[in-house]
């Protein structure tokens, strides 16, 4: 089992289900973005406002030429490339997941940026610098929509994981972790740097006085150790 597989405690899932889940979660966020656009815009005039609760929360509706919370206003298209080149990055990277809290946060991101994107080629006044839609405004801060909810979570979310520890791949590289692996590693290599079991120490540096009797007559062929006595004269 591989590390990814024993970080979720489940086999390896295929790509398709991690893909299609955060294209679906995408969908989601688009698709909820785009159907309130579409009703605010049929329903409500330019600029009027709908208390929802109170005067903390309420629908607002303006058109938007800037980023998200209505941010760099006078830059349309840089927000519209920088959205253009999120969608495909996060499209061509969705493929390498096998998280689900990944799952939720790029396909959140997603389907925020794709809100956004499509509002800036097709509403008015035309590609690329068409105006976004926004309508939820909270008291004592920016008119936003779903669509910066979705970026801004998922941003949110994307960063916490980082910050924990948790790949895109399913596994944990947290700093406890890696230390725990580093030793794992140092006792396997000094284990296998220790002699072999039963190995005897050679003779070098062994003090010549601490020589057995008989070692010298063995190399020399002689077990007794003294000279062979010479034969009587007779």
């Amino acid at each position: 089992m591989t590390r990814a597989e024993q970080a979720d405690g489940h086999p390896r899932r295929g790509k398709a289900v991690f893909l299609v889940s955060a294209l679906a979660t995408a969908a989601l966020i688009y698709g909820l973005d785009q159907g309130a656009k579409i009703y605010v815009e049929r329903n409500m005039q330019l600029g009027e406002t709908i208390p929802v609760l109170g005067d903390w929360v309420q629908w607002h509706y303006i058109l938007n030429p800037g980023a998200a919370f209505s941010l760099g206003e006078d830059h349309t298209w840089i927000f519209t490339a920088i959205m253009a080149v999120v969608s495909v990055g996060i499209v061509i990277f969705l493929p390498r997941v096998r998280s689900w809290a990944w799952v939720v946060a790029l396909g959140l991101v997603l389907g925020g940026a794709t809100g956004n994107l499509t509002d800036r080629l097709t509403r008015w006044p035309g590609f690329p610098s068409g105006h976004v839609v926004d309508f939820i405004h909270v008291k004592h801060f920016a008119v936003f929509n779903i669509a910066d909810c979705g970026v801004v979570i998922g941003i949110a979310l994307t960063a916490l994981l980082l910050l924990t520890g948790r790949e895109p791949d399913g596994t944990r590289t947290s700093g406890a972790a890696r230390d725990t692996e580093a030793a794992a590693e140092r006792t396997e290599g000094a284990g296998s740097a220790a002699p072999a079991s039963g190995a005897l120490p050679s003779d070098a540096g062994r003090d010549p006085g601490d020589a057995k009797p008989g070692d010298g007559a063995s190399r020399n062929g002689d077990s007794s150790g003294d000279p062979a006595p010479s034969e009587p004269a007779r």
